[in-house]
């Protein structure tokens, strides 16, 4: 037996962290996990030890020496490769479930498309990385850029955070095609919180993963 693999993406300021503690405490009574099974709540960067490390490292807003754009796209790679080698795949092969606040979307949507790198080396890097390993479900939660900047007003920005709205309009951009070209479930993320929460439960209970 396997556990699940589930990912919660969208632009900063659109609620994933808030839907990701809400499912990891409905999930484990929901019904749809095995008696004896677990569920990982993690994020990307920093799901793992040395992830923490990297995380500082990238996300810092240090604009006299930021990393360079290939070099940024290499530090995402390390951190999920550490990620998927510690933490996804044992988790899932001892049938545990697995949450996770991003990933590989949001290296090609802020890379690929916010960046303006290569995206078929992107996807190359990602085969690497992955070794397989890919999400059951992953849920878009869609918003303007500009209601994520205004919901970000009152927080002190990180390295990406920063970037600014043209950045991030063709964040969300990426974003949308990739979310129609893996066939994500998609989701207003201008809703109320309960909202979001109820339309992710209904799909993870109808979909049975």
């Amino acid at each position: 037996m396997r556990g699940k693999f589930i990912v919660i993406e969208g632009i900063d300021g659109c609620g994933k962290t808030t839907q990701v503690d809400t499912i990891y405490d409905w999930l484990p009574n929901s019904g749809l996990m095995d008696i004896n099974s677990k569920l990982i709540k993690t994020r990307e960067p920093g799901g793992t030890p040395f992830g923490k490390k990297l995380r500082d490292i990238i996300l810092l807003n240090d604009q006299k020496s930021p990393p360079s754009n290939l070099t940024e796209l290499l530090l995402y790679a390390a951190d999920r490769a550490e990620h998927i080698s510690k933490i996804i795949t044992p988790e899932l092969n001892k049938n545990n479930w697995v949450i996770s606040d991003r990933f590989t979307g949001s290296t090609m949507a802020y890379q690929g498309y916010g960046r303006n790198l290569n995206r078929k080396i992107i996807k190359q890097l990602e085969l690497i990385v992955c070794q397989g390993e890919k999400p059951d479900i992953t849920f878009f939660l869609d918003i303007s850029p500009e209601e994520s900047i205004l919901r970000r007003k009152n927080r002190v920005p990180d390295r990406i955070e920063a970037e600014g709205i043209n950045f991030l309009k063709n964040v969300n951009l990426g974003f949308k095609e990739i979310a129609k070209e893996k066939n994500w479930e998609i989701i207003s993320a201008s809703q109320d919180v309960e909202s979001i929460s109820n339309h992710i439960k209904t799909k993870l209970i109808n979909s049975c993963l």
